[in-house]
């Protein structure tokens, strides 16, 4: 039964919230900013928040607290409902038993926007106090061709931070503004530590700095390199979107929360151990700490995200709406289980202390959570800067050592129909949200005249449309989507192995 009376979210409301809600064990009002964050969304908000907070609860240090940042107007709405609760939200973990476990969070400190005043969250940035600025900005925001790798210096925002370096529109012309004043103010840099699903994030994120700088001031790149830590990270915890229905079940428990985190109860964080300034002890709250992470990363990019595309892109065909629903597919789960064995596994290195087999199953079972109804318009969202780096590479590797490629293709060929049609195969209309969506859907609109057109958008797919041992492959699958077949029986048709049960 609803309480009498609600309580919005506050530090005044702390001590009054139901006992089933954990609150944290420190003085909110004593937490200080030791992180500032670029990029507050449900993800961040999921882990390295709730990572803070746990450190935070164990130690009773309040040094580590986050002062978040947004670089982009559409920020604003979300930094005005934080603020009104003092920075405090609700991250709710929904198990698949169907228990909900929620605690409030409260590593935040406060919220800058960058169109408010540039030069503030420079100031924050160049603090004595911040030891570690993170990044979680998407695969898109680290401006770099997925072709080449290069950074794309006459990107127009590109051009407009190196005329305005005291109002930068790019996170680079921050970080180097930042870092330029604590070198004039003799104070030790920060470490840059990005959170992004990115293999090898850490030296991406370097390079595409340092690409930025050396446009204008190489004597300050080489600085920056041979000062600067950017270690690598593996990140992971599957973050839906927060729904209405998810804000109700709180005030059930008499609490008012505008924008409630909800997640799975997994989370993961490999780190390397090289930082150029302090850091927490996060290993205390169940980081861990590595020499190299690539081992890691490589296994949930190409496990995970990759998976995470092919229930999206294939789901959506099939006129389903959340991951749990099309890996509940008997058909789509098997397709899955089998990509992951014989397309993925035989690229993947040895991971110290997993076995990708165990690893495998986890996933499917974290997949089949029906309480996390993660939607597939969110996992298609923005797939032409994710598939570059979850999936084409298994592709090339597969072709390079003469590996399997069948089920990659089936991908690329759902991908082409849904960029095309922009419906499911009974005609429901999809969500599409995509920088270069227009693009692709020019290129595989034009499917009749060139059953390749969609593979030669070279920004996204490079020279693959000139693989001989990929497009034939890809031509067929498209072929029989087009002309009409189930994408659930092309999927079955796939899976030579028995299906695997649905999993409840």
């Amino acid at each position: 039964m609803q309480p009498a009376t609600n309580m919005r979210l506050n530090r005044t409301a702390l001590s009054s919230l139901d006992e089933s809600i954990a609150v944290p064990q420190y003085d909110v009002s004593r937490v200080e900013a030791g992180i500032v964050h670029v990029g507050v969304g449900g993800f961040h908000r999921a882990h390295e928040a709730m990572y803070v907070d746990a450190y935070m609860n164990v130690t009773g240090d309040t040094s580590w607290g986050i002062c978040g940042v947004g670089l982009r107007e559409a920020d604003r709405h979300m930094q005005s409902l934080l603020k009104e609760q003092d920075y405090l939200y609700t991250l709710v973990e929904k198990h698949a038993n169907g228990e909900r476990k929620a605690r409030v969070i409260g590593a935040l400190t406060d919220f800058l926007i960058a169109g408010d005043s540039p030069m503030a969250i420079i100031d924050k940035m160049a603090s004595e106090a911040i030891k570690i600025v993170s990044l979680t900005i998407t695969e898109g925001g680290y401006n770099f061709d997925p072709t080449t790798g290069e950074f794309i210096s006459q990107n127009p925002d590109v051009q407009h931070d190196l005329a305005n370096p005291e109002s930068p529109k790019l996170v680079f012309g921050y970080l180097t503004a930042a870092l330029k004043k604590r070198k004039k103010m003799g104070l030790a840099p920060f470490t840059v530590m990005s959170c992004d699903n990115i293999q090898h994030n850490g030296d991406v994120l370097k390079a595409m700095l340092l690409s930025y700088i050396r446009l204008a001031d190489t004597d300050f790149a080489n600085w920056v390199e041979e000062n600067v830590s950017f270690p690598n990270s593996m990140v992971d915890r599957i973050t839906p979107a927060t729904t209405d229905e998810d804000k109700a079940a709180l005030v059930e428990s008499g609490i008012e929360d505008a924008w409630p985190v909800v997640c799975e109860p997994f989370d993961q964080w490999i780190i390397a151990d090289k930082f150029c300034n302090e850091r927490p002890a996060f290993e205390d709250v169940g980081a861990q700490f590595v020499d190299n992470v690539a081992p890691y990363e490589k296994l949930k990019l190409r496990m995970l995200n990759a998976g995470h595309s092919v229930l999206g892109l294939t789901g959506s065909l099939a006129d389903l709406d959340t991951i749990h629903e099309s890996v509940a597919q008997t058909e789509l789960r098997s397709l899955l289980a089998t990509f992951m064995v014989d397309e993925v596994m035989p690229t993947l290195d040895p991971v110290a202390g997993i076995d990708v087999h165990d690893y495998k199953n986890i996933l499917l079972a974290r997949f089949a959570n029906p309480y996390i109804k993660d939607s597939l318009s969110r996992i298609c969202l923005e797939s032409s800067a994710k598939i570059p780096v979850f999936l084409l590479p298994t592709i090339r590797e597969n072709l390079a050592n003469g590996g399997k490629v069948d089920i990659s293709a089936l991908i690329l060929a759902a991908w082409s129909f849904y960029s095309d049609k922009r419906t499911s195969q009974k005609g429901t209309p999809l969500v599409i949200q995509d920088q270069l969506a227009d693009e692709l859907h020019n290129a595989a609109s034009r499917y009749q005249d060139d059953a390749l057109s969609f593979l030669k958008v070279t920004s996204v797919f490079g020279d693959l449309s000139d693989e001989a041992g990929f497009t034939p492959v890809y031509q067929g699958y498209l072929s029989r989507i087009y002309s009409g077949e189930s994408i659930l029986e092309i999927a079955k048709s796939l899976t030579s192995a028995p299906s695997e049960p649905a999993l409840v």
